[in-house]
């Protein structure tokens, strides 16, 4: 992985939540940490609810507006953190710009690059510090393994997370440590299969007119294309729409014949699922809408089935609503 990453070490942990823990128990209580708004459900969680009773401090910030995140720093901000595209929306940040602004203010940048892969796009040749990765979802590849990754190219945050990890217990055990290798191998061949179908998936769900609004990278008229048209390669097997006022999120993914209702993602199934009451469930409502994840969004991870059969999936599922 630090090769794929080109990074200089890499760590291997027991979930992808286990590496964010241990990237975050670098830090000390006092210290602040600018974390991006829409993250995977479990990120806020880990951030709210658990590290913030340690006294880390941490401001959401659209991590979209550069000039929002400069004005978050504090004399007291050692990191950013972010993902890019994110979980549920898709939204991208300009790696290279905001790893230049935590340079200038002695920060260190954390990249989530799990939607990406390092297939698509490589943060730490953007300039960021340390870059995860849920090994579970396309490194893994089969939905039969739970791993996270860390890599860097920083000699200081190695030594931490070598520490740290063996003090935690948040290895990666050997069997689960095969599957991925094994995972790793056709990640090539299964991301070229994913995006061919993701790119007729988004041709159809543009065209639906059941569909309010589509959110994905790679397409040209979502506004931060230009600025993932520059860091990735390609723009990945994630894409999430909104459903019209007044249908059911519910009925539409029940009505799902191939594609499986499921909160994980990045196997070669594709799978589906209604973030505001699975992935961002313990997310509170208020703050779910306020960060643009509305009760009507699905998040489809597009699989590498027969194109034609995930279509015909999809045209009959909309028919039932």
């Amino acid at each position: 992985m630090a090769d794929l990453e080109n990074g200089t070490a890499g760590f291997a942990f027991s979930s992808g939540t286990a590496a964010i823990n241990t990237i975050l128990s670098m830090y000390s209580q006092g210290d602040h940490i600018i974390v991006g708004q829409d993250l995977y459900g479990g990120t806020i969680r880990l951030i709210n609810q658990v590290m913030k009773r340690f006294g880390l401090e941490f401001t959401a910030v659209d991590m979209q507006d550069p000039d929002a995140v400069e004005n978050a720093f504090r004399d007291n901000t050692k990191a950013i953190y972010f993902e890019t595209p994110t979980n549920p929306l898709l939204t991208v940040a300009d790696i290279k710009k905001l790893s230049e602004i935590a340079k200038k203010h002695g920060a260190k940048t954390i990249v989530d690059n799990t939607f990406a892969t390092p297939y698509n796009q490589n943060p730490l040749d953007l300039g960021a510090d340390v870059v995860i990765h849920s090994a579970t979802k396309y490194l893994g590849g089969h939905s039969d393994v739970v791993a996270g990754i860390a890599v860097t190219n920083d000699d200081k945050i190695a030594e931490q997370l070598a520490f740290l990890q063996n003090s935690i217990g948040s290895t990666l055990g050997p069997d689960d440590s095969w599957l991925v290798q094994r995972g790793i191998k056709t990640l090539g061949a299964r991301m070229r299969v994913h995006q061919d179908n993701t790119n007729a998936i988004l041709d159809f769900l543009k065209n639906e007119p059941k569909v309010a609004k589509v959110y994905y990278p790679g397409d040209p008229e979502n506004p931060n294309y230009e600025v993932a048209k520059k860091q990735m390669r390609n723009f990945g097997p994630m894409i999430s729409f909104e459903l019209q006022p007044g249908l059911s999120p519910k009925t539409f993914v029940e009505s799902l014949q191939i594609i499986t209702l499921a909160e994980s993602l990045g196997g070669v199934e594709s799978l589906i699922e209604v973030p505001a009451v699975m992935t961002h469930g313990s997310v509170p409502r208020e703050e779910r809408l306020k960060d643009g994840i509305a009760d009507g969004l699905i998040r489809l991870s597009v699989g590498i089935e027969d194109k034609e059969d995930l279509l015909d999936d999809l045209k009959q599922a909309f028919g039932k609503i």
